[in-house]
């Protein structure tokens, strides 16, 4: 708040406190009641602008919160799906590679069965 409504209420108080009922008194009893009202007025503005800016902090956090929350949850189901993929990918890795040992061994035991066969 600025010091100059502060110092108005003390002029005006030391002012009413020497005793004087004159006028002057009337008017300094005036001027401090309107910086009282001024001081009351900025007091409840500041007030009002505190809870806003709290308002907008937390409705901030909030959004931040639910975008925090989204960013997981397509992280969390990018993974599973990336999870999905490579084991699809292993199973048919291994689904070749079974097949070509079948293959192989097959051509092994007909190799052998010719090699066993008397020749003519």
């Amino acid at each position: 708040m600025n010091k100059s409504i502060f110092l108005a209420i003390a002029v005006a108080l030391a002012v009413t406190a020497c005793g004087d009922k004159g006028p002057s008194a009337d008017a300094a009893k005036a001027a401090a009641d309107k910086a009282a009202a001024a001081t009351k007025e900025a007091a409840d503005k500041a007030a009002t602008a505190t809870k806003d800016a709290a308002d907008a902090t937390k409705d901030a956090a909030g959004k931040a919160a639910d975008a925090t929350k989204e960013a997981a949850d397509k992280a969390a189901t990018a993974a599973k799906d990336a999870a999905g993929q490579a084991a699809d990918a292993t199973k048919e890795a291994a689904d070749k590679a079974a097949a070509a040992a079948k293959d192989a061994a097959d051509k092994a035991a007909t190799a052998a069965k010719d090699a066993a066969a008397p020749k003519k």
